[in-house]
């Protein structure tokens, strides 16, 4: 009998939910399962305030004092890789790079695992090698040596302050310094995607990464000198 009534009481507050839950986060309850019940709560908060576009947190800029860079994606083959030697390259052509420390790491990433063929090819596309590029995860030494942790998206961000609450004011969105719409949302992976999606993705975070190095560096070289490092136009779809 008591089984039978939790069971219906258990139906019963599904349904009410539904009706006051954003269709959104329901679609997205997988994620928040995985992620466990700190990550979870944290992401689906991101989650809606993107909707509701209260993205104050995600529009925080990293100092102009930061050296130590470390981009963050799900596995470090393909978003925080293709960053990551972007930005090296950058600050190589500009002269600055023995002074600064530019590394990846992935969440949930597989040490040793090379690039994905997909990430190769847009980052080629884009006069970048990715060949020596090999996948390493997120460690307590890595945070704690950081200035500045970039996260791609929600996901990234809620496992981070999840398991780092003690370094959540190094914790970034590198969308902060995308263009246009996609400005302090999210950089979806590509993972899922094909090698098109991935060039668009290789586009963005050329973008982001051009915008990051002319907001810390601006008295390096001038803006327009920056961006011409990378060849970079306004990001676009096409």
């Amino acid at each position: 009998m008591i089984r039978e009534t939790a069971k219906t009481f258990s139906r019963a507050s599904k349904h009410v939910l539904r009706k006051f839950v954003p269709d959104f986060l329901l679609a997205k309850r997988d994620i928040v399962c995985r992620l466990g019940p700190k990550a979870g709560r944290i992401y689906a908060r991101l989650c809606l305030l993107d909707v509701l576009r209260l993205r104050t947190s995600n529009k925080r800029l990293v100092p102009q004092s930061a050296r130590s860079f470390v981009f963050v994606c799900h596995g470090n083959i393909m978003r925080s890789a293709m960053a990551e030697f972007l930005m090296r390259q950058t600050l190589q052509q500009m002269g600055v790079d023995q002074q600064v420390n530019v590394i990846s790491a992935g969440m949930h990433a597989c040490a040793g695992r090379e690039a994905h063929i997909w990430a190769q090819e847009s980052s080629a596309d884009l006069g970048i090698s990715l060949a020596e590029h090999r996948a390493k995860p997120l460690t307590q030494k890595m945070m704690d040596e950081a200035d500045c942790v970039l996260a791609m998206d929600f996901q990234n961000k809620a496992e981070l302050l999840a398991l780092y609450p003690e370094s959540r004011e190094k914790i970034y969105m590198l969308s902060a310094y995308s263009e246009g719409p996609w400005q302090y949302r999210e950089i979806p992976d590509p993972y899922l995607g094909d090698l098109e999606t991935t060039r668009f993705c290789a586009r963005q975070l050329r973008t982001c990464v051009c915008n990051l190095i002319r907001s810390v560096f601006h008295n390096v070289q001038s803006s327009s000198n920056v961006r011409s490092q990378i060849g970079i136009p306004f990001l676009s779809s096409k």
